[in-house]
């Protein structure tokens, strides 16, 4: 697979969401089972979606942590929330998220998330 014209704005993105290290952790854990998929993360989802205008970042964090939440995908959840308050989000902004996914996708969900997010957010001093 050749590497778009997204994979380098991508991969500077990714890196300033998630980090430089998790980013090379990433590719050098990858083999030839699994570099595809990264390189299809970093040019779809960060150099695809991420850099679209439309949205800021801060918007974007809120509505992944949801996405995340609803559909269980609690590791990407903790990897998200750094993301979250990486971009400006508050910990009273993801726990109203949080709350507000109670009334929509369920107690259990929320319960999940706020278990999942906390050690992140005392992490971050929040």
């Amino acid at each position: 697979m050749n590497r778009s014209e997204r994979f380098v704005p991508g991969f500077e993105r990714r890196q300033r969401a998630v980090g430089e290290e998790y980013v090379e952790r990433a590719y050098a854990t990858a083999d030839s089972f699994t570099m595809e998929l990264q390189d299809f993360v970093t040019e779809s989802c960060w150099g695809g979606v991420w850099l679209r205008d439309g949205l800021d970042d801060r918007t974007r964090s809120l509505i992944t942590l949801t996405v995340l939440a609803c559909s269980n995908k609690w590791t990407e959840l903790t990897t998200h929330v750094r993301v979250a308050l990486g971009n400006g989000c508050t910990s009273d902004e993801i726990k109203e998220v949080f709350l507000h996914l109670a009334v929509y996708a369920g107690v259990p969900t929320a319960v999940e998330a706020f278990r999942h997010a906390q050690p992140v957010v005392a992490e971050y001093g929040g």
